[in-house]
């Protein structure tokens, strides 16, 4: 399936948030919606690296509405004041891309305890959504992007739910796998949750395919350098490319709930985008329930529909 970008729908007038969009993926979605019109908050740990990503966007899109949010994923107690923060600004939402992330990275606890990969990619997302998905029109265009990963099917293809944390044999690759796999349970979870609860806004996921992105810094360099100038051409394509699969999922009219989208190129490492395979392991309707029971209880959520 190839997408013409340019056919996909304007946004003016329309408040879309997306978090970690001073680098990679985020800000080519940033750039995208901004040039669609937009309105862009852009949900960045650190104000400075979000001013210059803002500055570079406004270069390429001189009319462009942006917004900085400070956001640190890693704390719920951050999560609760950037959503504070946003209600007092606005009055409406109408997309969430949860983009933000971390690869691969030494064993850290956050705070409040948790795993850091965990924590920024999928607890921090899960309490950010659930503050914030109350202010969203119900309406098929208002839109919670979920960002999985390739890696949710590599693995153990399991969330561990009797070691959530990792506070034993620690994995990077495996605590990594485990949070795209959370973030793909969550978003087919919602899906089914907004469904029973009558709402219509959508609950999609994406995942980039391959792309040498700032996730991958926490890998060592010269395996980095290697994959670059070896294999790196023939499996991964430019960020500008790998962000698409998440602009389609956020405003493509035809996007339904619970759907993936990803790269159409072998093995969705690169190419269009379109309709991307879930693995069986994220399709576990008890595990997704199990999960968002946790989240709850975990992150301190309101729930802001009966789920």
């Amino acid at each position: 399936m190839s997408y013409d970008i340019g056919q996909l729908p304007r946004q003016d007038g329309r408040i879309v948030m997306v978090t970690g969009s001073n680098t990679g993926l985020g800000f080519h979605n940033a750039h995208d919606l901004a040039a669609k019109g937009a309105k862009v908050v852009m949900a960045c740990r650190t104000e400075s690296r979000a001013t210059d990503a803002m500055r570079r966007i406004t270069e390429l899109v001189p009319d462009a509405d942006l917004e900085f949010l400070a956001l640190d994923l890693s704390s719920l107690d951050a999560v609760r004041s950037a959503a504070a923060t946003f209600r007092d600004r606005h009055d409406t939402l109408d997309v969430l891309v949860n983009n933000a992330g971390i690869m691969m990275t030494p064993y850290e606890k956050t705070v409040d305890g948790f795993e850091g990969q965990m924590a920024a990619n999928y607890w921090g997302h899960f309490l950010l959504t659930m503050s914030l998905i109350d202010l969203m029109p119900d309406a098929p265009e208002s839109r919670v992007v979920s960002l999985s990963s390739l890696a949710h099917a590599q693995g153990t293809k399991k969330i561990r739910f009797d070691d959530i944390h990792w506070e034993q044999k620690y994995s990077r690759s495996g605590a990594y796998q485990q949070t795209k796999l959370a973030c793909l349970l969550f978003a087919l979870e919602l899906d089914r949750r907004l469904r029973a609860a009558g709402k219509e806004i959508v609950s999609v996921a994406s995942h980039p395919g391959v792309s040498p992105t700032e996730l991958g810094r926490a890998m060592p360099k010269l395996l980095t350098e290697v994959v670059r100038y070896t294999v790196g051409p023939f499996v991964s394509h430019d960020p500008d490319v790998a962000s698409l699969p998440s602009l389609v999922a956020a405003i493509d009219p035809e996007v339904s709930g619970g759907e993936y989208y990803g790269p159409q190129g072998l093995n969705e490492m690169k190419g269009d985008p379109g309709p991307a395979r879930i693995h069986p392991c994220a399709h576990d309707v008890h595990a997704a329930r199990q999960l968002w029971d946790l989240s709850v209880e975990l992150t301190g959520a309101d729930l802001p529909f009966d789920s």
